[in-house]
């Protein structure tokens, strides 16, 4: 079993060791966030089945509770299902994901802006929509950026988000799908744990690591290929809110073309013990999903517009492939050849 007592300890610790911002100027997200809703909702035509859920500034070790809140969601089971084959090592085991586990919601808490959150296993359990006070007070400094402009910018980012799940029905569970499909083929071999590595281990576990994060290593190599699907999938999400964000606040925020640069920046300008952790935990990764997903996504709606790229909600079959992400063009022609328009919105 998980100790996840622990994971919030370690998580809190490190969070802590981040500087940090005054979280005064961002409390009140209500106004932004409605505001983002109706233009995001107008230029993407996304209308959520229900009311997006209300918006919430929130303390970093707010954050960190329903982040680990959300991770052990899908931990546990995993964990438990694999308890037998681990024997006397399952304490041990569960230690060390402990540790992982808090690692890297305290190095996240630190550096999340903004976040929709929800259970991913649990397609009925209701979201939630954060923002990261005291982190989006250090990113005001950080970013030399106007605090206003700055809120407004990552609304757009969540809301689209928020309207991506809640105005297209089966997102979510495709989801949990491929979330569940990943837990089934974890394979931790108990007997490796008590080995010391060679250089052949050691090579693989870097190429591993490089290619998938810490999930590299516990994803057996016959299901590389439904992680490079989800790997996609985010992309695509991420992608699109990242265009969204961009061609909304064009007309709404001044300061676009100097925030863009700034964020940019604050991705990427990362050295040393730093940058080495975000290539284990896979954030890396991410920050790859978020410029090949935009790269896309700008590339569509450069052809055909939003509503070429809503044909991705039509359905599973219409989501992009890894090969597909590279290759816009081709995506638009299969999808034009399908006859598929936005659906599910």
């Amino acid at each position: 079993m998980i100790d996840w007592a622990l994971a919030g300890q370690v998580a809190r610790g490190l969070a802590n060791l981040q500087p940090a911002g005054d979280p005064a100027p961002f409390e009140g997200v209500g106004a932004p966030t409605a505001e983002s809703e109706r233009l995001v909702s107008a230029y993407t035509g996304l209308v959520p089945a229900a009311p997006i859920p209300a918006a919430e500034a929130v303390s970093r070790d707010a954050w960190i509770e329903a982040n680990l809140s959300s991770i052990r969601a899908v931990l546990d089971p995993a964990v438990d299902r694999l308890s037998g084959r681990m024997g006397a090592l399952s304490a041990v085991a569960g230690g060390v994901l402990a540790l992982e586990a808090g690692a890297i919601s305290g190095f996240l808490a630190g550096r999340v802006l903004g976040q929709y959150e929800f259970p991913v296993l649990d397609p009925a359990a209701p979201p939630r929509l954060l923002y990261v006070a005291p982190n989006l007070g250090h990113a005001v400094h950080s970013l030399d950026a106007d605090a206003g402009q700055l809120l407004r910018w990552v609304a757009l980012h969540e809301t689209t988000h928020a309207l991506q799940f809640g105005g297209v029905p089966w997102l979510r569970a495709h989801l949990a799908g491929m979330v569940g499909e990943l837990l089934g083929s974890l394979d931790i071999d108990p007997r490796a744990m008590l080995r010391l590595p060679d250089a052949a281990d050691l090579r693989s576990l870097l190429d591993a690591v490089r290619e998938g994060g810490l999930a590299g290593l516990a994803i057996g190599p016959e299901r590389r290929a439904v992680m490079e699907r989800a790997q996609a999938f985010m992309a695509l999400l991420e992608g699109y809110a990242e265009h969204v964000m961009d061609a909304v606040g064009a007309d709404l925020l001044p300061d676009l073309p100097q925030l863009r640069a700034a964020l940019e920046r604050r991705r990427h300008d990362r050295t040393g013990l730093l940058r080495l952790l975000e290539r284990l935990i896979g954030f890396d990764l991410k920050l790859r999903q978020y410029e090949q997903g935009k790269a896309f996504c700008d590339a569509v709606v450069a052809r055909g517009g939003i509503a070429a790229l809503n044909r991705a909600w039509a359905g599973p079959e219409a989501l992009p492939s890894p090969g597909e992400l590279q290759d816009a063009a081709a995506w638009v022609a299969r999808t034009e050849q399908l006859g598929l328009g936005r659906g599910g919105a």
